[in-house]
């Protein structure tokens, strides 16, 4: 697997987070609008945890490149 297309989920439990590095442009977008879970300069950079599930879905949806994807967790 090519290092440059990393492929990790993130969950706050009610929505995950995918990212796809290969497909990141970094036009920032996420952290404009959502810097309590983006954080570029930390690991792990996406923190779910401290937000929304409305307001993360709201952020994902702004992402140009579509390297930020989301999908709700089915709860059995």
């Amino acid at each position: 697997m090519d290092p440059k297309d990393i492929k990790k989920e993130y969950t706050n439990g009610e929505v995950t987070i995918v990212w796809q590095s290969g497909k990141c442009i970094h036009s920032g977008n996420c952290v404009r609008n959502n810097p309590d879970v983006f954080k570029p300069k930390e690991k792990p950079w996406i923190t779910p945890e401290n937000s929304t599930t409305e307001k993360i879905v709201e952020t994902v949806k702004k992402c140009p490149s579509g390297a930020l994807t989301y999908f709700i967790n089915k709860n059995d």
